[in-house]
């Protein structure tokens, strides 16, 4: 039977748990302004990301094998935003969202790596774009 180290089970549900919380602001947004993409597809990610550079960082050793999981990541997070663009009348819809995705990707990439202040300055900026940009977006007419 394997030893279960439970200091490292609380540092990852800590860092998890970071990953999340940083996530919420822009998915309440998003849940509540948008449609699609919201309160469980942002928090998600945002664990996700953390989870797969946590295992990264704890499996492989040397930074190369860990930059080639975080570009696995990014490319991912690509991939699932780009699902959530749909063209309708000639125009993209959902660009935002799939932002959105990318950028709590990189909160937990951030968090993973024990780097709050980025984290922290991506969730809030994250969610005063999505909270205060569409005053500024043209409108169609």
């Amino acid at each position: 039977m394997p030893e279960i180290d439970f200091t490292l089970i609380w540092f990852n549900l800590s860092q998890i748990g970071i990953a999340f919380l940083l996530a919420l602001p822009i998915a309440f947004n998003r849940e509540y302004v948008a449609s699609g993409a919201g309160l469980r597809t942002y928090p998600l990610v945002s664990i996700a990301c953390c989870s797969f550079m946590l295992v990264a960082m704890d499996v492989y050793q040397g930074s190369d094998a860990e930059a080639r999981v975080m570009y696995g990541v990014i490319t991912g997070m690509g991939f699932i935003g780009g699902g959530a663009i749909v063209k309708e009348a000639g125009r993209a819809i959902g660009t935002a969202n799939a932002a959105g995705i990318w950028l709590t990707g990189a909160i937990g990439l951030s968090v993973a790596y024990s780097r709050y202040e980025i984290a922290i300055v991506l969730s809030i900026i994250g969610f005063l774009i999505f909270q205060f940009g569409s005053y500024l977006k043209k409108q169609d007419t």
